[in-house]
């Protein structure tokens, strides 16, 4: 008999337990604050919990943690190593770093508590986000407070040691795969079929003509084959339940508990009292072919994550130099030592040491933070910032598909007020009605039969549990949602989570941008009315257009394309004005009327415009006549059932008219917005409904 000690938050403290891993009997325990240890390992790990008030972890499992007893002090002395930091930090900026790791150790929810809580470890630790089905762990922290090895000494000390061989860092070998769920699957299997042939008897009707006593063996035989299936098998059903329960949450999981229960129990009682052989076949059937929808259900979402990598959701081209020749290269043929050119605007694509130019980066994409940060020659840059200044080279030090950029995805910036972890969202909120539902039929059916025929209503009782047991509805919603999204990748649309999906189903009004959006950019024809330029003047507006990323300033570049280009000095991009800087001493300018010929009231224009001042003087204008889409009206005209549809462009009103025949009559069309006057528009919509 174990030796109750103390009994404090529903945790039971035995001598013969471990009080952190729950290993029994250990040898030569060490008791401290009234609790026993195996190790020293195991006592040290609750001695940093305790003194940081976060001995919850122990209320949330019962084995909580993880044995220390055989875990080795590790020397952490190489990651003082700077190549190896560089190796290893996936991203930082000087002030804070992010690193990810691998920890096989986590296995509970008591781990992710933890190790998302590690803050409160140490302060200088900003965040810490696990990924439970990969195992990993992604940290942010700050450099001045604490260093990276520090970090893994912390993780090493709570028993969360991360998995570090740098001789995979190329190439990721670690096991991903749950295997626990293919040893569930085969169990209830092998189950299955051993229960429908021990019951072949009874399906051919041979059993009232054989010996009884042989029916019978079988049926006690059967009973046993299913509690390993139950108690294994189904138990993340049942856990999912139950955590649901405590939740006051009625998740897809309770209804789908109670059938699996509702037969084993009808079919235990009826092999106890001979009665019948029950249904455990029928028990048996359902976990496995449960099992088989949680093995496609991953499959499918493993296929849909490979389908919808970092290529299809970032417009991966980049200009890369080599010698006197520049030509545009997606990202999967980028190799290491190439030579990357990034213009105004655009995002980092690879990491990389910066060769020529100041860069003035924007990490905001990844931490949250606007301010710019600036980069000299010979500085690492790192992938997903954007380059806010003139045109910077980089060489590319680690290859696109190692790169950060491949993990912008995930990270929780992007994360939105919907639950994006939650996969059966609907099913769930189904469920919440469902079962509710159902008990209210099933205990008007045992209180209607008692009063005629207490075996009639425990069978109906049980009976109403066991066939509106909703599989159906649990497989279905993931399998669908599933579908659609692969659906929509094939046709170029992509998105973030399932949950989007449910989203569209709400829109009622949609907008639209126009330039590259409604227009063709690439068709576009591009005009110059004014005084005629000198060719070192052709040189100045083709080098200072290079230098953005906007459709417009692309068209003109193009325009001169072939031109000598030439180096640029205080670039500046003022959004939805245009663009300015010096080149050889010229100021260079070019944008909307507004912003060159600085007049407060802009006359409506015939066509697009984007006018040119040379060192303070109005050289002239260029005229640039846009395409539309293919395939545009059309759309248009059915985009209409959905809702309200509004144009609203950062360019001039030349389009107005002919726009106006594509959109309907009630659509609003604005023109010359700035940025902001965009983002104020959609709060304005959203305000409303």
């Amino acid at each position: 008999m174990n030796e109750v000690l103390e009994q404090t938050n529903k945790q039971v403290v035995l001598k013969d337990t471990c009080y952190h891993c729950g290993e029994s009997n250990p040898k030569d325990p060490i008791k401290l604050d009234d609790k026993f240890f195996c190790c020293a390992g195991c006592k040290m790990v609750f001695s940093i919990l305790s003194e940081n008030d976060l001995c919850n972890y122990y209320a949330l499992n019962e084995t909580a943690g993880t044995s220390q007893r055989d875990i080795k002090t590790k020397a952490y002395s190489f990651l003082d190593d700077e190549e190896v930091i560089t190796k290893l930090i996936s991203f930082t900026d000087g002030n804070q770093s992010t690193v990810d790791f691998y920890i096989p150790q986590i296995h509970c929810s008591s781990c992710l508590w933890l190790l998302e809580n590690l803050f409160k470890v140490n302060p200088g630790i900003l965040s810490s986000r696990v990924n439970f089905l990969n195992r990993e762990v992604k940290i942010t922290f700050k450099n001045v407070a604490i260093s990276l090895r520090k970090v893994v000494e912390l993780l090493a000390s709570i028993g969360y040691a991360p998995y570090i061989q740098l001789n995979d860092l190329e190439e990721d070998t670690r096991p991903r795969t749950d295997k626990s769920l293919f040893y569930k699957l085969g169990l209830a299997g092998f189950t299955f079929g051993n229960i429908m042939l021990f019951s072949f008897p009874e399906y051919l009707g041979l059993s009232n003509t054989s010996d009884g006593s042989f029916s019978q063996f079988f049926a006690y035989l059967n009973l046993v084959l299913i509690i390993p299936v139950i108690v294994y098998s189904g138990r993340d059903y049942f856990r999912s339940a139950f955590q649901g329960l405590k939740q006051q949450h009625l998740n897809i999981d309770v209804p789908v508990s109670l059938g699996i229960l509702a037969l084993f129990l009808r079919s235990t009682y009826e092999i106890l009292s001979q009665l019948g052989p029950g249904y455990l076949d029928t028990l048996a059937g359902l976990i496995f072919f449960l099992l088989i929808g949680k093995w496609f259900q991953q499959a499918t979402y493993a296929r849909i994550s490979f389908d919808r990598d970092y290529k299809s959701y970032f417009p991966i081209a980049c200009t890369v130099r080599k010698g006197d020749q520049e030509s545009q290269v997606t990202l999967d043929k980028v190799q290491k030592n190439d030579i990357v050119i990034i213009h105004h605007g655009e995002l980092i694509p690879a990491d990389g040491i910066l060769v020529e130019g100041q860069a003035k980066i924007d990490y905001s994409f990844v931490t949250g933070e606007s301010a710019l940060i600036k980069k000299d020659k010979a500085d690492l840059v790192y992938a997903g910032g954007r380059q806010m200044g003139a045109n910077i080279e980089i060489v590319v030090t680690r290859i696109v598909s190692n790169s950060y950029l491949t993990e912008l995805w995930n990270d929780h910036s992007f994360d939105k007020s919907v639950d994006t972890g939650k996969v059966n969202v609907l099913a769930d909120k189904v469920a919440s009605y469902f079962t509710w539902t159902i008990l209210i039929i099933a205990s008007a059916t045992l209180i209607y039969w008692l009063r005629i025929d207490s075996g009639i209503a425990i069978n109906a009782f049980t009976s109403v549990l066991i066939i509106a047991c909703p599989c159906a509805v649990a497989l279905s919603i993931p399998f669908t949602f599933g579908n659609v999204i692969r659906i929509f990748s094939k046709n170029g649309i992509y998105f973030k989570n399932i949950q989007v999906i449910e989203t569209l189903a709400k829109i009622n009004h949609i907008v639209f941008d126009k330039t590259g959006t409604i227009t063709n950019v690439q068709s576009q024809e591009v005009s110059y009315q004014g005084a005629a330029l000198k060719e070192e003047e052709s040189w100045l507006v083709y080098s200072l257009a290079n230098q953005s990323n906007h459709p417009l300033s692309k068209q003109i570049a193009d325009f001169y394309q072939g031109s000598t280009n030439l180096p640029v000095e205080d670039f500046e991009e003022i959004q939805g004005k245009g663009i300015q800087g010096s080149i050889n001493n010229r100021k260079i300018r070019l944008g909307s009327e507004q912003f060159i010929k600085r007049t407060r009231h802009v006359k409506s224009a015939k066509e697009q415009t984007v006018y040119l001042e040379i060192d303070g003087e109005v050289k002239g204008f260029y005229a640039i006549k846009s395409h539309y889409r293919k395939g545009l009206k059309d759309g248009l005209k059915k985009l209409k059932s959905i809702g309200a549809l509004s144009l609203i462009s950062g360019d001039n009103d030349a389009e107005r008219k002919a726009l106006s025949n594509l959109f309907p009559q009630t659509s609003q069309l604005l023109f010359n917005q700035k940025p902001v006057d965009k983002l104020n528009f959609l709060k304005q919509l959203r305000g409303t409904g």
